[in-house]
């Protein structure tokens, strides 16, 4: 297969006339990949390697906190869902059919992070699965994908075990390979009590090679309710016995949006005392994570696309800022205040899903920086405007 080509990519050295987080216009410096100065907006003629603003709104990049680049046939013909309705009937179908669409492949993970910059992602976290069919091939596969942005477009790897971790022989081995790839920052987990039937094993074993190989922990858990809530404990329990505090992020978590209230306030106490985050892709027709809940105990919230256009299902467009209209829109969020809340959980407050201790607009941080057409923040979440320009550590990705 020949190499991946190299996206146009253009330096830019200052943005001229923005609106940072829709505040009065200003001109952002950047050097080094890095936001080097803020002023007040010039009338000076637009010199070489800057970019008129023309007063749009500038938001920090937007960040992909739970994403699966590996896995998606978009960019190929039209897939017809045939999947049965369960985790378990979609890794078997996933399992019998990726090879025939050449799934993993470099060429349908870069055609996925095209996607993701057109919408103003510059930093993701993409779970990428590893199995005896696949091996390594699929982290392989992301890693080109991403080295051909030269480091512009930030992508750090979750070592994903979509087909378990204790019940196929071999996938422990594959984690521990992972761990010592440079790309791998997290070790990845499927609900250990309904995938693999043994939640203390498959959390034992997950958390104790992270704390051996120095990786952090990144685990699906679709298990509902106090079942789901039985093995966050184990989670917690381990977090802190192993010195892992910081370093686990739970996606999904269901159970903590099902459970009573003061049930739930006690378990989000333990996750914070342990530093555990949680991400979310917004699924319809499920109880969203409370927001207020979570920002009260202190618990970090990311926000995802989860698959896009994949075995598992059809939709998908790769838009996190879609993702977050729909995590606001279904949890009847209406008021400024939460909106902008909202739209900070995609981009500036999402820094530790990258990562980061600073994601946004202030001078010394990355230059990830996302311009659209829009009065303020709130009104680009409700009316998801054309990203009009994209720039991912001071090179610009995408122009409208």
């Amino acid at each position: 297969m020949p190499p991946i080509a190299p996206p146009a990519m253009l330096d830019v050295t200052s943005l001229r006339r923005v609106r940072p987080w829709g505040g009065d216009p200003v001109d952002i410096d950047i050097a080094d990949g890095l936001i080097a100065g803020i002023r007040p907006a010039g009338d000076e003629p637009i010199g070489i390697r800057e970019f008129d603003g023309r007063g749009l709104l500038a938001l920090p990049g937007i960040v992909n906190a739970h994403a699966h680049v590996d896995k998606s046939w978009w960019g190929l013909p039209w897939q017809s869902y045939g999947g049965e309705g369960s985790v378990e009937g979609r890794i078997r179908r996933e399992r019998d059919e990726r090879d025939a669409l050449g799934i993993p492949s470099a060429a349908r993970a870069a055609h996925v992070l095209r996607q993701l910059v057109l919408r103003g992602t510059t930093a993701i976290r993409t779970h990428v699965d590893i199995d005896p069919g696949i091996g390594l091939r699929g982290i392989e596969a992301v890693e080109e994908a991403a080295a051909a942005y030269a480091g512009a477009l930030d992508v750090q790897i979750v070592a994903f075990p979509q087909d378990g971790v204790l019940r196929r022989p071999g996938v422990l081995a594959l984690l521990r390979e992972a761990a010592g790839r440079d790309s791998v920052r997290w070790l990845g987990g499927l609900d250990p009590a309904s995938i693999d039937r043994d939640p203390v094993g498959q959390i034992d074993a997950v958390t104790a090679l992270a704390a051996e190989t120095g990786v952090g922990i990144d685990i699906h858990l679709h298990d509902p309710a106090e079942l789901g809530a039985f093995q966050i404990e184990l989670l917690v329990e381990r977090t802190a016995r192993l010195g892992l505090h910081g370093r686990v992020n739970i996606a999904h978590g269901f159970a903590v949006a099902q459970l009573d209230p003061a049930r739930r306030r006690e378990l989000l106490a333990s996750l914070a005392d342990a530093g555990i985050t949680l991400t979310t892709v917004a699924p319809l027709g499920r109880p969203q994570l409370p927001l207020a809940d979570l920002d009260a105990a202190g618990v970090a919230l990311g926000l995802g696309t989860d698959g896009i256009r994949d075995l598992w299902s059809p939709y998908g467009t790769g838009d996190t800022l879609g993702i977050a209209w729909q995590y606001a829109r279904a949890g009847g969020l209406v008021r400024d205040e939460d909106l902008l809340r909202v739209v900070r959980l995609a981009t500036s407050a999402a820094a530790w899903a990258v990562g980061r201790t600073v994601h946004d607009l202030v001078e010394g941080a990355r230059a990830d920086i996302v311009l659209m057409d829009a009065e303020n923040p709130m009104d680009a979440l409700v009316r998801q405007p054309e990203r009009a320009l994209v720039i991912a550590g001071g090179r610009a990705l995408h122009v409208a």
